[in-house]
C-alpha cells in the first residue's frame, strides 16, 4: 500500500494515476473541503484529513510501505505566510515523524527548487546549493527549505527518505487551475494579453511523476534530486501555447522591472478588492531572477528525463481545450486536401 498526501492536487492526482497504472494499491490523503473531481473514478482508498493531525497520520500509515508526501501550500500572494508555515513546515514534520515511528520503508518528500538559496542568473543551481534557510520568515522559499531540512535531519535518526525538488510544474490534469495553467490557456486564446520579459524553468507534470517513482526505486537515502525541465521566457511560452491551437493575438510585452514597480504599488489595493491578478511581486521577482537549475544528478543516478516544453504545452492545451485542438486539426486536413 502506498500513501499519497496532497493526492487531489495537480501533481498528486497525476502521481496517483501512474501508481494505479503500475498496479499499486493507493491510499489518498485529501484535505477537508478539497474537490475530489481530479480523483474521480479511480480505485483508491480516500482519507479526508489534515497532515497536522498526528493521530490521523498514524492511522493513515497503517499497512503502508511507501509514503509520497506532496501536501503543501504554494502561496505567492501576501497574507498566507502563517498557513504556509503550518503546512509546509509543521505538516512536513508531523508526516515525517509519524513515518519514522511506523518504520515506513520509503519516504519521498516533494519539496521545490525554491527551497534552494537564490543565486544570480549566471549561476546554475544544483543539489549542492545551500537551502534558503536565511530567507524571509514565512516566505514560500524558506518554508520549503525548512521542511526539507526537517526531513534530512530525520534521515539521521533512521528515516529512509529522499527529497525531490521540481521546478515549475505544468501539464495535464490541472483540475485545480494553477497559475501557469490559467496563463497558458489565456496565451492560447484570441484575446489580447500582457506579458513580461522574464523567464523560468518549467517541467511537464508527467516527467516529475516519473522522477518521483524513479527516486523511490533508485534514489539514495538522504539525497536531494532536482527534477527540472527547460528554461523559457514568458513570450516563448505564449508562442508555444498559440502554436498548439494555431491562434494568433496581439500581445504587449512589459519590462519586468516596471511591472514589479506597478504591482508593488497597487498590490495592497488589488488584494483588498479581491481582484485576481496573474502577476504578484513574488512571481515577478522569480521571473526576473530567472535561475537555471541542473537535473544532471537525477538524470545520472535515476535515469530521469524531461520532454520538450513544446510537447508538454501542446498536450496540456489539447487536454484543457479539446475543441481548439480539433479545429486546428481540421485546418491542417483542409490545407492538405487543398495542396493535393
Amino acid at each position: 500500500m502506498i500513501l499519497v498526501t496532497g493526492a487531489s492536487g495537480h501533481l498528486g492526482n497525476v502521481l496517483v494515476r501512474e501508481l494505479i497504472a503500475e498496479g499499486e494499491k493507493v491510499r489518498a490523503l485529501v484535505y477537508p473541503g478539497e474537490p475530489l473531481n481530479s480523483l474521480q473514478g479511480m480505485l483508491i482508498e480516500v482519507i479526508v484529513g489534515d497532515v497536522l493531525d498526528r493521530d490521523l497520520m498514524n492511522r493513515a500509515m497503517q499497512g503502508v510501505d511507501t509514503v509520497f508526501h506532496l501536501a503543501g501550500i504554494i502561496a505567492i500572494r501576501p497574507g498566507m505566510e502563517e498557513l504556509m508555515k503550518r503546512v509546509n513546515v509543521e505538516g512536513t514534520r508531523t508526516v515525517a515523524e509519524v513515518a519514522l515511528k511506523n518504520r515506513i520503508r520509503r519516504f519521498i518528500h516533494v519539496s521545490s527548487v525554491h527551497a534552494f538559496r537564490r543565486e544570480s542568473p549566471d549561476v546554475v543551481i544544483d543539489e549542492s546549493t545551500p537551502l534558503a534557510l536565511d530567507g524571509p520568515l514565512g516566505s514560500y522559499d524558506r518554508t520549503k527549505a525548512e521542511g526539507t531540512k526537517i526531513v534530512l535531519d530525520l534521515v539521521k535518526q533512521g528515516l529512509n527518505a529522499i527529497v525531490a525538488c521540481p521546478s515549475g510544474i505544468i501539464g495535464l490534469h490541472d483540475y485545480t487551475g494553477s497559475e501557469m495553467g490559467r496563463a497558458l490557456i489565456s496565451f492560447a486564446s484570441k484575446k489580447p494579453d500582457i506579458l513580461v520579459d522574464g523567464s523560468y524553468d518549467f517541467v511537464d507534470v508527467r516527467d516529475v511523476v516519473r522522477g518521483l517513482i524513479l527516486a523511490r526505486d533508485k534514489g539514495v537515502t538522504g539525497e536531494i534530486y532536482i527534477l527540472s525541465g527547460a528554461r523559457a521566457s514568458v513570450e516563448n511560452l505564449c508562442l508555444m501555447a498559440q502554436a498548439a491551437t494555431g491562434t494568433k493575438s496581439p500581445k504587449i510585452i512589459v519590462p519586468i522591472r516596471f511591472a514589479i514597480f506597478m504591482i508593488g504599488l497597487f498590490q495592497g489595493l488589488v488584494s483588498w478588492l479581491k481582484i485576481k491578478s496573474r502577476y504578484t511581486v513574488y512571481s515577478l521577482q522569480t521571473l526576473l531572477e530567472s535561475s537555471a537549475f541542473s537535473s544532471l544528478k537525477a538524470r545520472r543516478e535515476l535515469g530521469y528525463q524531461a520532454r520538450p516544453l513544446t510537447e508538454a504545452i501542446a498536450d496540456f492545451i489539447n487536454w484543457a481545450n479539446p475543441e481548439a485542438a480539433k479545429k486546428k486539426e481540421i485546418k491542417k486536413l483542409s490545407r492538405r486536401k487543398g495542396a493535393a
